[in-house]
């Protein structure tokens, strides 16, 4: 049997400039993913708020939210429509909710509504990830992790046509390698990386060291 053939990076053509925000995409296995991507992640050093879309009915996300306070040790919780995004917490995306970014009265807000489904979804990755793209632009870096199915991809494809960073997990560390594989697969993906290292890799780039690595 012939090896399929791996995707290739943007790398080469990319300026890894400054990260304002963070903003993560995931699904099934997207629990553990998250954990160990976040591990320790106020002792990083970080400052740039994360959003999280994480696909989990109501009253999960909640617990999830939780327990990424837990391992980050950052303040991490559900998302509250409304609120103005501060420097280094972790906002998750309420389940059955779909999470946006604007900016109004001078300050960027969460924006949350229970509209239809995206990809079948709510919440959905795609709507969070054009609503950042518009707000950061370049300085936005997007991971995508293990999930099943395609949503997210529209939302890369924003945010790399405004000059983002977009990361994403490797198929071998990934439980399902969909939302993940179809952003590779799309060359849009500027790293392709293993879960082991994403906690490091993200703290770098957050903390403004260019290099590249896969």
């Amino acid at each position: 049997m012939t090896a399929r053939p791996r995707p290739t990076t943007r790398a080469t053509t990319h300026n890894w400039g400054e990260i304002a925000a963070i903003a993560i995409g995931s699904s099934t296995g997207g629990p553990q993913a998250l954990t160990a991507a976040l591990n320790k992640w106020s002792d990083q050093g970080a400052t740039q708020p994360v959003f999280i879309t994480q696909h989990m009915p109501p009253m999960f996300t909640r617990s999830l939210a939780e327990h990424i306070a837990r391992v980050s040790g950052a303040i991490a919780r559900e998302a509250v429509h409304g609120e103005v995004v501060e420097p280094g917490r972790i906002y998750l995306a309420p389940g059955d909710m779909h999470m946006n970014v604007a900016d109004k009265h001078g300050a960027i807000r969460i924006m949350l509504n229970d509209g239809a489904l995206v990809n079948f979804c709510r919440p959905s990755v795609d709507p969070m990830l054009m609503s950042l793209a518009e707000i950061y632009g370049s300085k936005l870096l997007t991971v995508i992790l293990t999930g099943m199915g395609k949503d997210g991809l529209r939302g890369v494809e924003a945010a790399a046509a405004a000059g983002g960073s977009v990361i994403v997990q490797d198929e071998a560390s990934s439980a399902v390698w969909g939302m993940p594989g179809v952003v590779a697969n799309a060359g849009l993906a500027h790293e392709i990386l293993p879960l082991e290292i994403m906690a490091d890799r993200l703290a770098e780039l957050a903390r403004g060291r260019r290099r590249h690595v896969a």
